[in-house]
């Protein structure tokens, strides 16, 4: 079968059952890249499963030339120009697993293997995100993941989420989001409230 290019994110640098960091270069990215989008990943030695995931940083490499240029009085904006499009600049996604399966039949949990060094990750197709996020499980997830701006990213991803849904079930859908979100942090007011008001509709 072949494969389309334009909903590509990257290939897995590193990976582990929690998440894992694919890479790119500049020119390519786009909104698939964003702060809270859903992506998925086969798993290893598993074509037929897919890990889903949320990105939660995508970070800019530098190097020795553009150390220097930022060192420099004034740059040429052909220099610049160059830099940004023609040079193999690195970005690294990094990407918090939030379940895993087929279309339709989602586990929302971590995947019980990583995905494969060099695997193509991919933007999760609208009604992959509109089926996953009929259940909110995955929030505990987020939440409870440490090395991930958490709250941030709870807000981030029902923004991309919502998207995948009928405008006439937007609202239901984030105060549903909302209310599953108040369940998990019953005991943490000032968290739930900060929350609250990145989400509210």
């Amino acid at each position: 079968m072949t494969e389309s290019t334009n909903d590509i994110i990257g290939r897995v640098l590193r990976a582990s059952t929690r998440g894992y960091t694919c890479g790119t270069h500049s020119t390519k990215l786009s909104y698939r890249h964003d702060f809270g989008s859903f992506v998925k990943v086969p798993i290893a030695n598993d074509e037929s499963s897919f890990a889903i995931g949320l990105v939660y940083a995508v970070e800019i490499k530098d190097d020795l030339l553009v150390s220097e240029l930022v060192m420099a009085e004034s740059v040429d904006p052909n220099i610049l120009r160059d830099q940004r499009e023609n040079r193999m600049i690195p970005v690294e996604i990094s990407v918090l697993n939030i379940g895993y399966g087929l279309w339709r039949n989602f586990i929302q949990s971590m995947p019980p293997r990583p995905p494969m060094s060099l695997s193509v990750v991919r933007q999760c197709t609208a009604e992959e995100v509109y089926y996953f996020t009929q259940n909110k499980e995955f929030f505990r997830l987020v939440l409870n993941a440490s090395e991930v701006p958490s709250d941030d990213l709870i807000a981030a991803l029902l923004r991309v989420a919502v998207e995948a849904y009928p405008s006439e079930e937007h609202y239901t859908f984030m105060v549903d989001s909302g209310r599953s979100v108040a369940k998990l942090l019953t005991s943490d007011s000032k968290r739930l409230g900060a929350i609250l008001s990145l989400i509210k509709p």
